[in-house]
């Protein structure tokens, strides 16, 4: 027993922030506004919370958060996991009922919620099937809600926990999808996975002591892609901004010396508005959610920025495969060399294995043509889906992680995603799912049947348009007051066309192929 204590410790990432409290206790950790914390003081920030916590939620139950990224956000993802709760970082863009049905499925007691999102939490909150009691962070904290730092005094007094644990395969964070079949998906990660991901990360992203990561990326996205994590791993320096503003960023880059920066090809089209000049550093951007494109690319390396393009999904922690940059391709033209760096690439350091398979689960051949479905397997998939052990078990068939989106293997082993099996709609990096829009617009009364497809957008990747066969004098003004009510706003489709009928096939599925044709024709007029 001593011996198999002696060799094996639990790995979990709360290790990362109990080192450098220890390793450069006074080094900067994290600047948000004009308030600094430093390593000792961010460790202690996360026991505050933690003891907090221990005293009025019990171990295990889940605690979340609705918040933009802020230091109180990026503190509870040490202080949650370190009470021994798991951390669910529900995202802001979503509606009031959905945010209650993510807070009865996870059975959360406690919303930690931003002053600025407290009329959201709120609603949510009201429409929840048992109790869930908020409190807030940042100002103002109106008058009879329970502030962040009243709460934190009921930990006064306890001792600090210990920053181990004793089961690394125990939930750390749940991630809710954003429900590309209907209703969302929490996917749930473990230490382990965790802290695997985040030194993985730390090594692609090339984090250490001298970084200074702008957060763009929202940290409910995947918990960040476990940059919480991986940045206090590399003992860097945390700059937080609550929105991704043209104002922010340029500050961030010129004023705090930002070095790194993630996010969709939307945050870096930001980032050369902001920026008409080249940056006065290097800086590493890491882009994920669709592919950058060529102009895009041009632009960035121009202002003296390296961008990497990595793909992955919420079940395995964001980024899963990483288009390593071959030094053979400087001597390409630039449209081809940009088709290269746009490619998903090969499995990260920490991850696994990649497939793509035909339909009878061979691997497809290696010759950049033929399709099949991507298949992952390695540590950083997810432990499961929380509460459905059938969906659990369809995803991971046979050991492998079934993505449902299909791609294809060039020669030289890259990875490259042609199409999405499910019509996900990707939109600014947020995943969209038509079939929830559908039928959102289906439980209007004046609507007897809808189609929703994605066309591309210059600034969003993708967005939604919708198709509907609807009663006479019913309007799109009404259909989108209609969805407001009930969709996130960003779900909401920009063009919604009246026809007679929806293009079905023989068996009554519809043609959305031939719906996005004509949006995409409608777009060009």
């Amino acid at each position: 027993m001593s011996a198999v204590a002696a060799n094996r410790v639990e790995l979990t990432p709360l290790s990362f922030l109990a080192r450098g409290a220890v390793a450069f206790p006074g080094r900067a950790a994290v600047r948000s506004g004009d308030d600094v914390r430093d390593y000792r003081a961010f460790a202690a920030d996360a026991q505050s919370l933690a003891r907090a916590l221990s005293a009025s939620v019990p171990s295990g139950r889940a605690v979340t958060t609705l918040s933009p990224n802020s230091a109180e956000l990026l503190i509870a993802h040490f202080g949650v996991p370190l009470a021994g709760n798991p951390l669910v970082t529900v995202n802001t863009r979503l509606a009031a009922a959905e945010i209650a049905y993510i807070l009865d499925h996870c059975d959360a007691p406690l919303l930690l919620a931003d002053a600025s999102l407290l009329p959201l939490a709120e609603s949510a909150v009201a429409l929840a099937t048992h109790e869930v009691r908020i409190v807030a962070w940042g100002d103002p904290v109106p008058p009879g809600r329970i502030s962040f730092d009243d709460f934190l005094t009921a930990g006064a007094g306890r001792p600090d926990l210990p920053w181990t644990i004793d089961d690394e395969q125990a939930v750390i964070a749940i991630n809710y999808t954003s429900g590309t079949t209907g209703r969302p998906k929490g996917v749930e990660y473990t230490h382990r996975g965790a802290y695997l991901n985040a030194l993985g990360f730390l090594h692609h992203g090339g984090f250490d002591g001298r970084t200074r990561y702008l957060w763009t990326l929202p940290m409910f996205h995947c918990n960040g892609w476990c940059a919480p994590w991986a940045v206090t791993a590399g003992g860097g320096l945390h700059l937080v901004i609550p929105a991704v503003r043209e104002a922010d960023i340029r500050r961030g880059i010129a004023e705090l010396g930002a070095t790194h920066l993630c996010g969709a090809p939307t945050v870096l089209d930001m980032v050369v508005a902001a920026h008409p000049e080249p940056f006065a550093q290097p800086i590493t951007m890491i882009v994920g959610g669709a592919p950058p494109s060529p102009a895009l690319l041009a632009r960035i390396e121009a202002l003296g920025a390296s961008v990497t393009h990595v793909y992955g999904m919420t079940e395995v922690y964001g980024p899963f495969t990483i288009c390593e940059y071959q030094p053979e391709w400087d001597a390409l033209p630039a449209p081809e060399r940009a088709a290269r760096m746009s490619r998903q690439g090969v499995p990260m350091l920490q991850s696994g294995r990649v497939r793509v398979v035909d339909g009878a689960g061979s691997d497809v051949p290696a010759d950049g043509t033929t399709i099949g479905e991507i298949l992952m397997q390695g540590n950083n998939l997810m432990r499961g889906y929380h509460r459905d052990p059938d969906a659990t078990a369809a995803a991971l068939a046979d050991g492998w992680l079934r993505s449902g989106d299909l791609g294809v293997v060039h020669p030289d082993g890259y990875l490259e995603v042609k199409d999405r099996a499910k019509d996900i709609i990707i939109s600014g990096g947020e995943n969209i799912s038509s079939i929830e829009v559908e039928n959102a617009l289906l439980s209007h009364p004046a609507v007897s049947d809808a189609a929703v497809v994605g066309v591309p957008d210059a600034r969003w990747g993708e967005r939604p348009c919708a198709y509907v066969v609807a009663a006479p004098g019913c309007t799109p003004d009404e259909l989108r007051a209609h969805l407001a009510a009930r969709l996130a706003r960003y779900k909401i489709p920009d063009a919604l066309h009246f026809v007679d009928a929806l293009p079905r096939t023989s068996t009554g599925k519809v043609l959305k192929r031939e719906l996005r044709q004509q949006a995409e024709n409608a777009a060009r007029l």
